[in-house]
């Protein structure tokens, strides 16, 4: 939506990685120095390690786009909980090597066999393993044992590992890891980026779509973004994208703190969690998909359609789009105000069953009312808590359809 109000040419804050967008910041600059060091030596582990949504993805592919690909051949594969065998198979399938229907050595021997022929043909091989706080040791065992492989005195593969902080203390404290440990030859964590570098993240990503200072952004805006998110890279477009929602539907020109506020007080962001933040994202795609779902179903029989149906699904127009949005502002300030009160009640019936506790003549039965009071309240505000999510999902999915000029079934653009 905010895309084709200010005249943008795309989305500049999708949160799927994108090497387009690739910026470089201090930390970026010194991670990609270790990977085009690695990539020089053409053996070992490379370990890249950040916080989720550091950008470690967008790193790598910024650096597969900046490779000579007829002399490199690069495979990428996101790790689950594999066992080594599994593992050997999904290296092998994202090298395209066959090995239906082979056992472990067979599995081995074809990948070794296709690691000789790339280096016949000059060419060397690179795997990127993403995810790898997720290995377990018999997994990581295996791609050591994948490292070994050679061709007279030259390696046949090099491996890039991305993982989350905690794989970097697995990886150096582990003791059954010290052959890995001794094949790693640079490690780098990938940190947040610094205060003064929110401001060119966000300006270089609305300039790759055609930004051209509309709107602009107050200098106030800058350092309640960077506290708000930290510098993370993945917080500060979500974030933002609110922000220019916001600014979108009340016709704004001018991002300042006063809107950012706002978004703030909309949003509960003050209280979200790196697990909320996920959550977002996860509820944002599951509601496009949803109304996508409800798009692409094909009509049911007439005489299964209620009469009323027809009236159930009306033309809206965009002016009624932007009124229902500012009512889901209104509803969520509405469950904030809800969940408040709930918490007070919850704390004066806590403050109850205290005083209940403390008397010398207090009877287990004087403290069950209270108790099936407190499971209510919290049974409440849970409920509260999952229909906010569900409608401020609902309308970040049909806002984002709206900007890639999808609208719901039944809805007039």
């Amino acid at each position: 939506m905010f895309e084709t109000h200010y005249g943008l040419t795309g989305r500049p804050f999708q949160l799927t990685p994108d090497p387009r967008f690739y910026f470089e910041s201090a930390t970026h600059r010194k991670a990609m120095s270790y990977l085009g060091y690695g990539l020089a030596q053409g053996e070992g582990f490379i370990i890249i390690t950040g916080e989720i949504g550091a950008g470690k993805s967008t790193l790598v592919a910024h650096l597969m786009q900046t490779v000579d690909k007829a002399r490199l051949t690069a495979a990428q594969i996101v790790t689950t909980q594999l066992k080594g065998d599994d593992l050997l198979h999904m290296v092998a399938s994202s090298f395209g090597v066959p090995t239906a229907g082979l056992d472990k050595t067979g599995t081995l021997a074809a990948i070794e066999s296709f690691l000789h022929t790339e280096a016949r043909a000059g060419r060397r091989c690179l795997l990127v393993v993403d995810e790898s706080q997720n290995l377990p040791f018999g997994a990581l065992e295996e791609l050591r044992m994948l490292s070994n492989f050679q061709l007279g005195s030259h390696p046949l593969l090099q491996i890039f590992l991305l993982g989350q902080p905690e794989f970097r203390a697995t990886v150096h404290g582990a003791p059954g890891l010290e052959q890995l440990r001794q094949r790693i030859i640079a490690t780098h964590h990938l940190g947040a980026m610094e205060q003064h570098e929110v401001q060119p993240y966000v300006e270089h990503r609305m300039t790759l779509v055609g930004w051209a200072g509309r709107p602009a952004f107050a200098d106030d805006v800058w350092p309640r973004l960077f506290t708000e998110t930290g510098g993370i890279p993945r917080k500060v477009n979500m974030l933002i994208n609110r922000v220019l929602l916001m600014a979108a539907v009340d016709n704004r020109e001018t991002i300042d703190a006063d809107l950012f506020y706002a978004v703030l007080a909309d949003l509960a962001v003050d209280s979200m969690t790196d697990e909320d933040w996920q959550n977002e994202a996860m509820l944002a795609s599951a509601a496009r998909h949803a109304e996508y779902a409800a798009s692409v179903a094909p009509a049911p029989a007439a005489e299964a359609v209620p009469a009323v149906a027809e009236a159930a699904i009306p033309e809206v127009s965009r002016a009624d789009f932007n009124h229902f949005v500012r009512e889901v502002r209104d509803f969520a300030g509405e469950q904030q105000e809800a969940r408040a009160i709930l918490v007070q009640e919850l704390q004066a019936a806590i403050d109850r069953i205290q005083s209940i506790e403390a008397r010398p003549a207090a009877a287990p039965t004087d403290l069950q009312p209270l108790i099936g009071r407190i499971d209510a309240l919290e049974r409440l505000q849970a409920e509260q808590q999952k229909a906010l999510h569900r409608v401020l999902a609902l309308l970040v999915g049909w806002v984002e359809d709206d900007s890639a000029g999808v609208w719901p079934k039944g809805r007039a653009a």
